[in-house]
């Protein structure tokens, strides 16, 4: 039995959203009459389109062209979040899910901006409520915190407004704060005061760079956002310097290989840009992102990368998704033996 068949598996960049199951997408999106769609907008600072006016085949919801359509489809399936309940459904149905794959931790994103810009009058408190009930059950077989997203897309004084909101739901496993969404048209820089508000707080701080935007972005989210972990950076590949200062200052990169592909964040002359990234003495992790949407799971990812790089490979990128995470030093220390003793049984380990 290959090592990815058995080692414990770790969380570290995924959209809890990007997990929703498209069958519960589609029965969501029915209950409450809202399309499956949304289109690109012609307004360059638009942070979301109007509703495609052509059908979406229901027995594909998730199917998308390029990566602009991609966080439209996410949208879609935020606004089809509509309560606390349905929040609850989430996490539920996501539990059950890692479970089956051996996940035994995890610091799952989530985007209370998106939420909020589709319903306003949303308690993000009681969805968070709803979804630490959820992951909190799980326990003791996996522990689950979460991150919230700032999202790029809706501007620094909305990042802001979400990490302060985010400053008063530590109680519920809120542990950090992220910055995905649109990379290209929105950078680091813009959400520099809204990290030192959330570090100030005591917040951990990671972010999506390297993946729709080159190396500069990279090294802007290390030097300005001061990330302690990087969301996908596989393009700071092509600034070797940019490599080297993650290297240097020690911050892991979230390497989710399906998600890269069919987004077209991948790179031709890095086909394996993990075994890369290592190589160059960068600590590396490897994910899932929004497993769902892409049609994988943490399982599949872990197969593909033993398969290309080996199983030792692949038990050093779950060691050091253990090292990289924000757990407690106790937890810390479970999850590295259970990572051990899975491995001590693969004999031999390529």
């Amino acid at each position: 039995m290959n090592l990815s068949a058995r080692i414990p598996k770790l969380h570290l960049h995924c959209h809890l959203e990007g997990a929703l199951r498209a069958t519960t997408f589609v029965e969501l999106a029915d209950r409450y009459g809202v399309p499956l769609r949304y289109r690109p907008d012609a307004a360059e600072q638009a942070a979301f389109a109007d509703e495609a006016p052509t059908p979406v085949d229901p027995a594909d919801p998730y199917r998308f062209a390029d990566f602009r359509e991609f966080l439209l489809i996410f949208a879609a399936v935020s606004r089809a979040l509509q309560c606390p309940d349905d929040h609850a459904r989430l996490a539920r149905e996501f539990v059950a899910d890692a479970l089956a794959q051996q996940v035994i931790y995890g610091e799952l994103f989530v985007s209370p901006s998106v939420w909020t810009f589709f319903h306003p009058q949303l308690d993000v408190r009681a969805c968070v409520e709803a979804i630490v009930a959820e992951l909190r059950a799980a326990r003791p077989r996996a522990h689950f915190a979460l991150i919230a997203d700032l999202t790029r897309n809706f501007g620094p004084e909305r990042a802001m407004a979400t990490a302060r909101t985010v400053a008063t739901l530590r109680d519920l496993d809120v542990i950090g704060v992220g910055l995905g969404g649109d990379e290209a048209r929105f950078p680091p820089a813009l959400f520099a005061e809204a990290f030192a508000f959330a570090r100030a707080q005591g917040l951990h701080a990671v972010a999506h760079a390297g993946e729709a935007a080159g190396p500069e972005s990279v090294r802007d989210a290390i030097e300005v956002l001061h990330a302690e972990r990087i969301g996908h950076g596989i393009r700071a590949l092509r600034d070797l310097a940019v490599v080297a200062l993650a290297a240097e200052r020690g911050v892991p990169f979230e390497v989710c290989p399906t998600s890269n592909d069919l987004t077209g964040a991948a790179l031709p002359e890095f086909p394996h840009p993990y075994v890369a990234l290592a190589e160059a003495g960068c600590t590396v992790t490897i994910d899932a992102d929004d497993p769902t949407l892409f049609g994988t799971s943490i399982a599949q990812e872990y197969a593909r990368v033993e398969a290309a790089a080996g199983s030792a490979a692949l038990a050093g990128y779950v060691r050091n998704a253990v090292a990289a995470s924000f757990a407690a030093p106790e937890l810390k220390r479970t999850l590295a033996a259970q990572v051990d003793a899975a491995c001590a049984e693969l004999d031999p380990v390529r």
